[in-house]
């Protein structure tokens, strides 16, 4: 077995935990109608908890598989990257970079910032698991669906949808190999172009200088070392929003989003219940809430009941 193979292997049983139900919490229903409006606006609090819970719980399930056992174990690294790396006879190193996604949130808002250059033997995979409870807004985490790409293809997506010089660049972190290991850096940065108009006009006959491929990202010292003295003769400014996966069309990434969208859970597609539930219709999302999830107005004695 190999590092593709140990991958492939990985990428089978992860598929099989869509429809799954983690028996690691369980919110309870809520009493009322209000109380499960209220509840809907909260529920994404439970997101990084979860998230992280699902991802022990995945280690754990693949560890249980027996055609891993002959040849290494997963072992999570967290807080190092990826989060887990299959350790035995197999090199280079199989891992699994583990996101969990609540896609009744905004978008995916984990980031994926590694460089190009830390993929080179194509190693390492983005495992995304996205997850609701099973009744939408409360019960047992479940997994709706999982997606499983190269962090190769989600580094080059990265780069090639942000980079733009003189406009935008993405730099490649700094050598930093004679650190020790917890000081070493492998991620690159975003940066805006922020001088006047006169001075974009100078910086792109400079880029154009570089020739027909001069705006094809590049992670070589000969290329970085053109983006650093554009930085350091223009003004630019640090992107605190770059590399967020949801925004960096990688086309595995975003067939995926579709399918979840698309699936439906108590009654709607989960697209619609992210809708609805973002909206600030009251009377429309109380209604949706009895109709499709039984929560009704109960009394005070019922309750106590």
């Amino acid at each position: 077995m190999n590092t593709q193979d140990v991958i492939r292997l990985a990428s089978q049983y992860l598929d099989r935990l869509s429809g799954n139900t983690f028996d690691v919490l369980d919110v309870s229903k809520p009493v009322t109608v209000d109380a499960a409006v209220n509840l809907s606006k909260v529920i994404s609090k439970l997101s990084p908890l979860v998230g992280n819970l699902i991802e022990f719980n995945t280690v754990e399930f693949l560890n249980q598989q027996n055609e891993f056992a002959e040849f290494g174990k997963w072992h999570r690294q967290d807080p190092g990257f990826p989060d887990t790396i299959f350790l035995g006879i197999v090199q280079p190193t199989p891992g699994l970079e583990i996101k969990a996604w609540f896609p009744l949130a905004t978008e995916i808002t984990a980031r994926f910032k590694d460089s190009q250059n830390h993929f080179r033997f194509d190693q390492t995979y983005v495992a995304i698991l996205a997850w609701l409870p099973d009744k939408i807004i409360y019960g047992k985490p479940r997994i709706l669906d999982v997606c499983v790409v190269s962090g190769l293809s989600v580094a080059v997506a990265r780069d090639t949808h942000y980079h733009n010089p003189p406009d935008y660049l993405v730099l490649e972190p700094e050598d930093t190999t004679q650190r020790t290991a917890n000081l070493q850096q492998t991620n690159t940065s975003g940066y805006k172009f922020q001088g006047s108009a006169e001075e974009f006009l100078e910086a792109e006959k400079i880029v154009d200088s570089w020739g027909t491929q001069g705006k094809v990202y590049k992670p070589t010292r000969e290329y970085q070392r053109l983006l650093r003295e554009l930085r350091i003769r223009y003004e630019y400014r640090l992107d605190t929003n770059f590399a967020k996966m949801d925004r960096i069309v990688h086309p595995g990434i975003e067939e995926f989003k579709r399918r979840v969208y698309n699936t439906e859970v108590s009654g709607m597609t989960v697209g619609r219940w992210n809708k609805l539930l973002s909206s600030r219709l009251e009377d429309s999302i109380k209604k949706s809430l009895q109709d499709y999830l039984q929560i009704r107005e109960e009394s005070i004695d019922e309750i106590i009941d």
